[in-house]
């Protein structure tokens, strides 16, 4: 038996029973298996947006690429791996990408412990946590966005189904020293969205964050809190109570497996799986060089909508919402309706013919176009997912919308053509 087909079968016979109790959808084979313990394994390994992991991960598999790494091999052996797969990252030559893959081992290796990435399983299994993959219907659509700098994997407490309600959900966000005016307006503004059928995602941290969540709980919506450590360490210790909430009826999740601790690396990471999953991103309040603000420019860079509240012009806690109004291309909205419209905006003249262009097409290109994105491509499958209709019926409209120059393919991803 070669030294790999042993390394598999010892894994996978530690780690069938620990993934089984924690997977958010069942894994039925092997491969599947080996997928879903890999990615646990390489939330781990690398620091949240480390864009080396999205890019072996996507360009040799998961289980491939974590092989060539537990078997010690060089920068330069993964990098003709890469190579002759035919994927080069847009870099110039096997010798550029290797030099790149070498820093990235000296940053894994000293994390990769078999006892650990098991252990990782368990401690989630203990918590009752849940781990998803892009595979799993509940995988955020929005995360596609990210490109390689997307989380492989997410750790969840609570329902897996209230994840996928992220398809459908506005981000809220704000100062933690919130003022009453911004703590009114966020309950307000949470409760109406509710109403309208969004699901509120916010950081889970005091001030305008732990409104949002709550007004959201108070309407029976459903809320997403987004953490930067470990879903075993439920951060702030203030909010205990309220996180556990959530966790019974939304969700709680992290990129990170337990027992890694939030910190101010993490935090900043953590803010662009916020912007990445919400339809919109929402300021409500923030100072000067808040941390929502960075919050915002990770939804601008994502070509997602962002909304900003006006204040007092003599409030500190405000400073940040006007500097965006200001300096981005944000929006000013005052309630939950113009929250709405930074989603779904009153169409002017040309996009209407933009639409009845696309409605003479085909009954379902609308509902096509939708899903696509102006700037990331997507796959046919994650495209029929987000429009609700089947891969042949997606299929079928995307190369009508090719033929009207509408949307265009690139290396099997498909995403709308610029105006």
């Amino acid at each position: 038996m070669s030294a790999q087909a042993h390394t598999r079968n010892r894994l996978i016979s530690g780690i069938r029973d620990a993934y089984s109790s924690i997977a958010a959808d069942p894994a039925n084979d092997e491969l599947a298996l080996l997928d879903g313990f890999a990615r646990s394994t390489w939330s781990g390994l690398g620091e949240p947006g480390d864009s080396s992991v999205g890019f072996l991960v996507r360009s040799l598999g998961s289980w491939a690429a974590l092989e060539l790494v537990i078997e010690g091999a060089t920068a330069a052996r993964i990098a003709g791996a890469v190579f002759d797969r035919g994927d080069d990252a847009g870099l110039g030559n096997q010798e550029d990408l290797a030099n790149r893959l070498d820093d990235a081992l000296e940053r894994w290796r000293p994390r990769l412990v078999e006892s650990e990435a098991i252990a990782h399983l368990n401690r989630a299994a203990r918590i009752g946590a849940r781990l998803v993959t892009p595979s799993s219907l509940s995988w955020p659509n929005g995360l596609v966005d990210l490109a390689d700098y997307a989380p492989v994997a997410l750790w969840l407490r609570g329902s897996v189904e209230a994840l996928g309600a992220s398809g459908r959900s506005i981000a809220i966000v704000g100062a933690r020293a919130s003022s009453g005016y911004g703590e009114h307006v966020t309950m307000e503004s949470a409760s109406g969205l509710v109403e309208r059928g969004y699901a509120i995602v916010s950081g889970g941290a005091y001030g305008i964050d732990g409104m949002a969540h709550r007004a959201s709980l108070a309407s029976e919506g459903t809320t997403i809190a987004v953490l930067a450590g470990g879903i075993d360490r439920l951060y702030p210790s203030g909010h205990d109570a309220l996180l556990h909430r959530i966790i019974e009826t939304g969700a709680v999740m992290t990129e990170l497996p337990c027992g890694f601790a939030p910190t101010k690396w993490r935090f900043l990471q953590r803010n662009r799986l916020i912007a990445a999953v919400s339809g919109a991103t929402v300021v409500v309040e923030a100072g000067w060089r808040s941390g929502s603000l960075n919050t915002a420019h990770h939804a601008l860079e994502l070509d997602r909508p962002v909304g900003a509240v006006p204040g007092p012009v003599t409030s500190a806690s405000s400073a940040g919402c006007h500097r965006l109004l200001r300096e981005t291309p944000a929006v000013c909205v005052t309630s939950a309706e113009e929250m709405i419209q930074l989603v779904r905006p009153c169409f002017g003249a040309g996009i209407e013919s933009h639409i009845e262009d696309a409605q003479s097409i085909h009954p379902f290109a609308i509902r096509v176009l939708d899903a696509l994105s102006g700037k990331a491509y997507r796959t046919p499958e994650a495209l029929a997912a987000s429009a609700g209709l089947s891969v042949p019926e997606t299929t079928a409209v995307l190369g009508l919308l090719d033929m009207n120059r509408l949307a265009h393919e690139h290396s099997g991803g498909w995403r709308k053509t610029s105006s």
